[in-house]
């Protein structure tokens, strides 16, 4: 007898396997098998790569019922997605939740079948109430993962949205997204011609709870088609579906369905700190072992990162390299890697550097050079592939073979030899102490509440002394306890570790603490952000115990602000400004209210950039872009000043252009210059508002006195 389950009177249910008999049935299984059997070799061959890799220096496994807690969250609520594009963030929610519900539709079905009623011998609960419900949600959510499926195609094909498109963009690509819209609409077509086929035999009123069905077995009826040519029809557009699903299934690990598996892996084993905390260098690894020459050379999870990748260009659209036209695109680096890897073990490449300046390496030096460890790629993706972990190690494969770009070079010459990048000597880090009107505490021999360390930019440029002097004028206003180091300080090692010189970063890093474990103080405050990241998360592998007494600068000042220590009423000035969020600051830390405090308590008007807080647009500068010479076709600072004026609700109306990182300002000073807003625009820091505002309320406080004496 046929497997068609007729309903029984006011029962409602649907037939199972129709019109396919026992040997179609017993087919459908087999197959089933088949692609499940594949499907389980493919994924057990990706693991077995990861196998191969190195250990990766962070324990990715900890607590693993609450990764695997908080990357569901990640992955049910799409807030990735949704992060710098709604559209995308509704089209994926959509194909998701689309996607899992009918997933979870099948498996109910396939319950009811094979282990409710064939095992266990119950009898079917796929009826009457629960039928309906069933449905009615697999319909709805069917509809809009076919919607959002839609969505995906009008992007890529009909606008051709420039992020979805690249090197890495394949065949593959195009098989998958119309594979999934041609299994949404093909389950609505299988299920309008088997309602409209079953209609002559029983009544398949209540089928109306299947709305898209029920349009379709409309649309059918309207063009002429009967229930007897639904029927005869059926087999074949049920099989066709059939046959579609299945060789998905047995796809997903050999093509770009695999990212629905890794990326949850990838976001399961991420580590929090990747980018602003970076691994050591085994203390016993030789040069030749310090970054990947070779494939194996990348930990598993790297191996992992470049599976995770979806090809959805979002780090590409947000990296200032590639926005300046220089030779990087972050997704092209982590796929060129897969791709290589791939083509190994295929057997049709040979093997080459993976890094190298020129030549057949699989990444450029040039490119890895480009790299502004700005973590805008690692923000932006969906993800969380850790690309500035991979990006500093290939630095360091540079480094340890001699093929570092020789204006770094010459900079990490200087902090080998003088201790700071500019090679002036020691004993001058402290002259811009010297225009001060008051003497700075040393804090080598006094106790201090703040150990200020000031930086290298800060010490010897002399735009930046100018910020010095302005944050030492704050501090002796607020009567804060404070010192520096003079010149026992050193360069504090974090973008000489970020271009892969990490034995140097080792030793000015010893350095450091060494001079703070002299010092007796209660908390470290920073000029730079730099230095604030390094010290905050990178010390404590060289026995810094004080990272979470580390402040940046802007912090310490909105303390001040807000106790009334400055006297501020937030009227002093009138200007109208806008604010840079720095990268290691706000991006890598997550400091985004303080420095925004500080500015609205001088009285100014902020106006946000339309890129602000982890969205923000790096200067350019680091990665040691500070010290290195480009061909661009706009410089990061340039197009960022364009931005300030041409794009923010102010416009031409903005005054000032305000930063809090001493990089920020050399690069914005020399942007300003470059891109010809000398006249339209000033780059100022801060602590120099604060002090003019501080000036400002001063001036007053004088006037108001003069005129009480004068009455």
């Amino acid at each position: 007898m046929s497997s068609f389950v007729l309903a029984q009177a006011g029962t409602e249910t649907r037939p199972t396997f129709w019109r396919i008999g026992h040997v179609g049935e017993a087919l459908f299984y087999y197959l089933a098998a088949v692609a499940v059997a594949i499907f389980l070799f493919g994924v057990y061959r990706r693991f077995a790569t990861y196998a191969r890799g190195a250990d990766d220096p962070i324990d990715r496994l900890t607590d693993l019922p609450s990764r695997v807690l908080t990357a569901a969250k990640l992955v049910a609520s799409n807030e990735k997605q949704f992060d710098r594009d709604l559209y995308a963030g509704v089209m994926h929610t959509f194909i998701l939740w689309g996607f899992l519900t009918l997933l979870i539709a099948t498996t109910i079905l396939g319950i009811d079948m094979d282990l409710w009623t064939l095992v266990l011998g119950q009898p079917s609960f796929f009826v009457g109430d629960f039928y309906l419900a069933y449905s009615f949600v697999a319909d709805a959510m069917g509809l809009l993962f076919v919607v959002g499926v839609g969505m995906a195609i009008y992007r890529r094909y009909w606008v051709r949205y420039g992020r979805l498109w690249g090197k890495h963009i394949s065949t593959e690509d195009d098989l998958f997204v119309w594979t999934l819209f041609l299994l949404g609409v093909g389950g609505y077509v299988t299920e309008g011609v088997r309602i409209l086929g079953t209609s002559a035999t029983r009544d398949v009123s209540f089928e109306t709870v299947s709305f898209v069905g029920w349009f379709v077995k409309d649309v059918l009826q309207a063009a002429g088609v009967t229930a007897d040519a639904a029927a005869a029809a059926y087999p074949v557009v049920w099989w066709s579906h059939a046959l579609l699903a299945l060789a998905f299934v047995a796809s997903v690990p050999y093509a770009k369905p695999f990212h629905m598996l890794s990326s949850y892996a990838n976001l399961v084993t991420r580590d929090e700190d990747a980018g602003r905390r970076l691994p050591r260098v085994p203390e016993d690894a030789s040069p030749e072992e310090i970054g990947p020459s070779e494939i194996e050379d990348f930990t598993w999870k790297q191996l992992l990162d470049h599976d995770a990748c979806t090809k959805c260009g979002r780090c590409s659209s947000a990296c200032p390299a590639k926005a300046a036209g220089r030779p990087l695109d972050p997704r092209d680096v982590i796929l060129d890697l897969k791709s290589y890897r791939e083509g190994l073990e295929a057997g049709d490449r040979e093997e080459v550097d993976i890094v190298a300046d020129g030549g057949t390496s699989v990444v450029d030096a040039e490119t890895m050079e480009s790299c502004m460890s700005c973590m805008a790629c690692m923000d932006a993706c969906p993800v969380d592939i850790e690309h500035v972990t991979q990006f500093t190690e290939m630095n360091r494969r540079l480094t340890e073979s001699g093929q570092m770009n020789k204006n770094v070079e010459e900079a990490v010459m200087n902090v080998f030899q003088k201790g700071n990048t500019f090679g002036d000597p020691d004993r001058k880090r402290p002259d811009w102490t010297e225009e001060l009107d008051f003497e700075v505490p040393d804090a080598r021999e006094q106790d201090v509440e703040y150990l200020w360390y000031v930086g290298d930019y800060p010490s010897y440029d002399e735009r930046n002394q100018h910020v010095a002097r302005s944050l030492a004028k704050v501090f002796e206003e607020a009567g804060v306890s404070y010192g520096i180091l003079y010149e026992d300080e050193q360069n504090d090692g974090n973008d000489i570790r970020r271009v892969g010189e990490e034995g140097l970063y080792e030793m000015v890093a010893e350095e450091n603490i060494e001079a703070f474990q002299n010092c007796d103080y209660e908390k470290i405050v920073c000029t730079d952000p730099h230095s604030y990241n390094t010290f905050s998360n990178e010390y404590e592998q060289f026995g810094f115990e004080d990272g979470d007494s580390v402040y940046h600068y802007t912090q310490v000042v909105e303390n001040l602000v807000n106790r009334g220590a400055l006297g501020l009423s937030g009227t002093e000035l009138d200007d109208t400004v806008t604010y840079h969020d720095p990268c290691h600051l706000g991006r890598y830390n997550g400091e985004f209210e303080a420095p925004r405090e500080v500015v609205r308590a001088t009285g100014v008007t902020l106006d946000e950039m339309p890129r602000n807080r982890d969205d923000s647009f790096c200067c350019g500068g680091g990665g040691g872009g500070l010290w290195m010479d480009f061909e661009e076709e706009t410089k990061p600072s340039e197009e960022r000043i364009r931005e300030a004026l041409e794009d923010t609700d102010a416009g031409p109306d903005v005054d000032r252009f305000v930063v809090a990182c001493p990089m920020c300002m050399t690069m914005y000073e020399d942007g300003r210059k470059t891109g010809g807003y000398e006249d339209d625009i000033e780059i100022t820091d801060v602590t120099e508002l604060l002090v003019e505002a501080i000036e400002a309320k001063n001036e007053r406080s004088g006037a108001g006195a003069t005129s009480a004496a004068a009455d």
